[in-house]
């Protein structure tokens, strides 16, 4: 991250070097999206939830980066669950994609990823959905909240689950559990 940053500081210096009329070099433009980029990031890193760990797998990009949160109460304790987030080049008019990596038994994410959570909605009715005043650090703590005060039963995207829930809560938690166990480690 900081790889970056120093980089566009260098490549603005170098820029206002320049002779008036010189013609621009392309490879020294940085999009609109990762300047945002920049100053989420660090506003992430410094209100992170301790639950959640943030990796880069190249520290040069910024908008590709996985999300590690594991939860300390409720049904998924003890379980480390993966998740990719990749920032589109129209951000922030767009949300960002994002996908669970770790196979999970959970009413709001799919057993193939998919993750139900209105902030990451392009167009929601309830008006709760993406918006450009969005940022980074509303998607985590979003992400982070599903394991706890947003586990949602009543609009589920994983019926299965849901309706599992509300058979039998015992044998939902030990379904959980077998989950954690062989996936979530």
């Amino acid at each position: 991250m900081l790889t970056l940053a120093s980089k566009l500081k260098r490549d603005e210096g170098v820029r206002a070097g320049r002779a008036p009329g010189a013609p621009s070099d392309s490879s020294h433009r940085v999009s609109i999206r990762d300047r945002l980029l920049i100053k989420e990031v660090a506003e992430l890193e410094a209100n992170l939830p301790n639950t959640c760990k943030v990796t880069f797998p190249d520290v040069n990009k910024l908008h590709y980066f996985q999300l590690a949160i594991s939860p300390d109460e409720g049904y998924y304790q003890g379980g480390k669950f993966q998740f990719e987030i990749d920032v589109p080049d129209a951000y922030n008019m767009v949300p960002p994609k994002v996908k669970c990596l770790t196979r999970i038994w959970h009413p709001n994410i799919a057993e193939t990823g998919e993750i139900c959570l209105s902030l990451l909605r392009e167009h929601s009715i309830d008006g709760t959905g993406w918006a450009p005043t969005r940022t980074l650090k509303d998607v985590v703590w979003g992400l982070n909240s599903l394991f706890t005060d947003l586990l949602n039963f009543d609009d589920p995207l994983n019926i299965d689950a849901a309706e599992h829930h509300l058979r039998d809560k015992e044998d939902f938690r030990s379904k959980v559990q077998d989950f954690i166990k062989n996936y979530a480690r």
